[in-house]
């Protein structure tokens, strides 16, 4: 039996980045290796622990002697603003992005700002009309204050939204602010197990605007459609 086709009417589309819209892993675990390495740390171990949240959380829940997680969150971040080589979009993100109305979308991320706008910029990916940082909410992923505030600076509330993630502690942040969630898996190595659809990239949706100005989204071999209102 065909799966009854299902259409969710949205508001708006929040994006997490690092994952979601560009690929930095190469470039965040050598930075967040190096680090791990100097301080004693099993690096392929730790590495595993370091994506989706706020770098400070990362290093807070190590519980170092005589590690100031601010100062030296502080400093990776400098890091990192400094190193961008292999730095890249998803593939298919420039040309979605492009296809989305400029006030209809947001760039929700737990990195910083300023590391934000760089890693977007060396992604050569557009500017997002609204982008919160890590310093713009009092909790982090997987809390749901990120993506509730990107909403209601859109104009709406978070259950109007289709968010897109890659990490588990984003797509629980999106879950707790009640917002429809696909995945998009380019950087994943193992199969997550998950309830929301779920797409390799951005390929994998066909975008469609309608003589009302509607965009319609759908993910390939799934009876799902967004229909992203004017």
């Amino acid at each position: 039996m065909t799966p009854k086709a299902e259409i969710h009417p949205i508001d708006a589309v929040l994006l997490d980045m690092d994952g979601t819209i560009l690929n930095s892993i190469r470039t965040a675990e050598r930075i967040w290796g190096n680090w791990a390495a100097g301080h004693g740390l099993d690096v392929e171990a730790f590495l595993k622990t370091i994506h989706g949240v706020q770098s400070i959380e990362t290093i807070r829940r190590l519980a170092l002697p005589g590690v100031d997680p601010a100062l030296e969150a502080a400093r990776i971040t400098q890091a990192e603003i400094d190193d961008v080589d292999g730095i890249e979009a998803i593939a298919g993100c420039a040309a979605f992005l492009s296809t989305l109305p400029g006030a209809k979308w947001a760039v929700v991320t737990s990195a910083p700002r300023a590391l934000a706008q760089r890693r977007i910029a060396a992604a050569e990916l557009p500017h997002p009309p609204i982008l919160i940082a890590a310093e713009d909410v009092e909790h982090g992923k997987p809390a749901p204050d990120c993506f509730h505030l990107a909403a209601r600076k859109l104009g709406t509330t978070a259950e109007r939204c289709l968010v897109l993630e890659d990490s588990p502690a984003g797509v629980l942040a999106a879950e707790r602010a009640g917002a429809l969630v696909l995945l998009i898996t380019a950087t994943h190595t193992h199969t997550i197990d998950t309830p929301h659809a779920a797409v390799h990239d951005y390929h994998g949706l066909t975008m469609e605007t309608a003589d009302d100005g509607e965009v319609w989204i759908r993910p390939a071999q799934c009876p799902l459609s967004y229909r992203l209102r004017a």
